[in-house]
């Protein structure tokens, strides 16, 4: 009895996790527009419908200066959206914008690794996990670990480290949504703040 109870819970928690559809330029609805460079876009089922996330710039990598006289200005944008797919249209539920100009070096990308779908707390609510550095100049800028269920924004600033020999760096922040959320959220943050900690 004790080892079908488990397989019970161990098949409800495989199944709580959504089912996640990579899409490409082909497969991402025409409805649908993205800037220059596609760099996630998936789709997914939950309690709140048909879902569709998309992640673009128009960078591949930070965008930096190499004549430190030149004056003019960078641009650069990264974007984040997402979509609810509903029968006749489809509507944008939420986004997160990061638009230049800059005149000194411009760090704007996102962290592709620790981009996920998930369903942490198994309520049938799927999380997006996006991860990104923005910043404009010659200092380290901040990491930004931002969280979405149901439409609700979590967001972890951090001050990453250049090396092991720096103490005061390699700290981050919480808002109150992450404070006051779920442990699994929390957990989830901290891991992948772990994860980047050190610049490299």
């Amino acid at each position: 009895m004790k080892i079908i109870f488990l397989c019970l819970i161990l098949t409800h928690n495989c199944l709580a996790q959504p089912r996640i559809e990579k899409l490409n330029t082909k497969s991402l609805p025409k409805t649908i527009h993205y800037k220059n460079n596609l760099i996630h876009a998936v789709r997914w089922k939950d309690n709140s419908g048909d879902n569709i996330v998309v992640l673009s710039s128009t960078l591949k990598t930070a965008y930096k200066k190499t004549d430190p006289t030149d004056d003019s200005f960078l641009d650069a944008e990264l974007h984040a959206e997402h979509y609810i797919v509903l029968a006749d249209s489809i509507k944008k539920s939420w986004h997160i914008d990061e638009i230049g100009p800059c005149p000194f070096d411009f760090y704007l990308y996102f962290i592709d690794k620790a981009f996920a779908v998930t369903d942490l707390n198994h309520d049938g609510n799927a999380e997006v996990w996006i991860m990104y550095q923005a910043g404009c100049g010659s200092n380290i800028v901040p990491t930004n670990i931002i969280m979405y269920e149901k439409g609700k924004k979590y967001i972890l600033v951090g001050k990453r480290k250049v090396s092991s020999t720096e103490y005061d760096k390699g700290t981050y922040t919480l808002d109150d949504n992450f404070k006051s959320s779920s442990p699994e959220f929390r957990e989830y943050a901290e891991k992948l703040w772990m994860q980047v900690k050190i610049e490299k």
